[in-house]
């Protein structure tokens, strides 16, 4: 049986809106234009209660999980199956979390706390504790497993930890605002963000800790947005790290730069059929998947795909990642971040 290349989609991935797609890890085949194919369950929802908002997903290749978390709590399931591994709560709540490239450790931040929690990725459990007081929110972990970043909703550094020892060893900035989502090259030399009240982004060096670039969309103007309160809430590298894409709410639109000069120049942009709040990458590059349930071919910028549920429902989700299955196991994970994948 030849590999299979799935889409795994966590909803309610827009806030809490159960229209986009209900609730669960939807999956998709993505050979087969995008074809549901099952719903994973995570978390029952009382009746007469609204269900929480997913923060993030994450999953390792090395040990078949995925995990997705919400305001309060995270759960771990073995991605083939759909069987629960472990489903735990943790204080002052959980946000875009991050694991490590051997699939042993999260980093989970508070829900815009003053901490990320260090957790055993085996059981769920608290190791240690970081602080930044940074308003925890948004977390990658470098593919070479050396550095974490974490980005806080109130504050204009980017922190950069170290995982051997579980402690801040350098920040990156000041940016113009408080940082919302970013992205960084493979070589860990570059970070991209987002900031609040700007229709573009920033662009920081990782080894000296300056800010570089100021780059504002062209051709655009901010307007009143549906989500997030910042005009650009989602930015994303091609793993050849070519290009930059990134996210505009309140035209409903994607602004392509070339990366490959500095700063990024703007190249062109595609319409999309709502608020455009998160983008991230397939593991092959080959398209982009927007938050919007849309995915776009990166080298055509044509939609090939629109994601519906078994219901026939518009399905969109910030939270979401491509993985591959081979033989009943998973062989490779994608990202919830658009990261580059150079490695020199």
């Amino acid at each position: 049986m030849p590999a299979q290349h799935l889409l795994y989609v966590v909803e309610p991935g827009t806030r809490n809106y159960v229209e986009y797609g209900g609730v669960g890890i939807l999956v998709f085949d993505i050979d087969n234009g995008y074809k549901f194919v099952k719903r994973i369950p995570t978390w029952s929802v009382p009746a007469g209660k609204e269900p929480e908002n997913v923060k993030g997903v994450v999953a390792s290749a090395k040990t078949g999980k995925i995990y997705v978390s919400s305001l309060n709590r995270m759960i771990a399931i073995d991605a083939v199956s759909g069987k629960k591994i472990w489903d735990k709560t943790y204080e002052g709540g959980c946000d875009r979390m991050a694991i490590s490239p051997d699939g042993k450790t999260l980093y989970v931040p508070q829900l815009e706390g003053p901490n990320w929690h260090v957790v055993d990725a085996s059981n769920g459990n608290v190791t240690a504790t970081i602080e930044t007081k940074s308003g925890s929110h948004n977390t990658i972990w470098s593919a070479d497993g050396e550095h974490v970043y974490l980005a806080g909703l109130k504050s204009n550094l980017l922190s950069v930890a170290d995982p051997k020892t579980n402690k801040v060893v350098s920040t990156v900035g000041p940016f113009e605002n408080v940082i919302r989502p970013f992205t960084v090259n493979g070589s860990n030399s570059l970070v991209f963000v987002n900031v609040n009240r700007l229709l573009g982004f920033e662009v920081g060096d990782l080894k000296t800790g300056k800010k570089l670039y100021h780059v504002e969309v062209e051709g655009y103007k901010q307007g009143p947005v549906k989500r997030h309160g910042c005009p650009s809430h989602g930015i994303a590298l091609t793993p050849d790290e070519k290009e930059l894409w990134v996210a505009d709410c309140a035209n409903s639109a994607i602004h392509i730069f070339d990366a490959t000069v500095m700063p990024p120049k703007q190249m062109q942009s595609i319409k999309a059929r709502d608020c455009v709040g998160w983008l991230s990458f397939s593991m092959d590059g080959k398209v982009v998947y927007s938050s919007t349930g849309e995915v776009f071919d990166t080298a055509t910028k044509k939609l090939v795909a629109a994601l519906t549920d078994e219901a026939g429902r518009m399905v969109q989700s910030e939270k979401l990642l491509d993985m591959t299955i081979a033989k009943g196991k998973v062989v490779a994970a994608g990202n919830q971040f658009g990261v580059g994948a150079k490695t020199q």
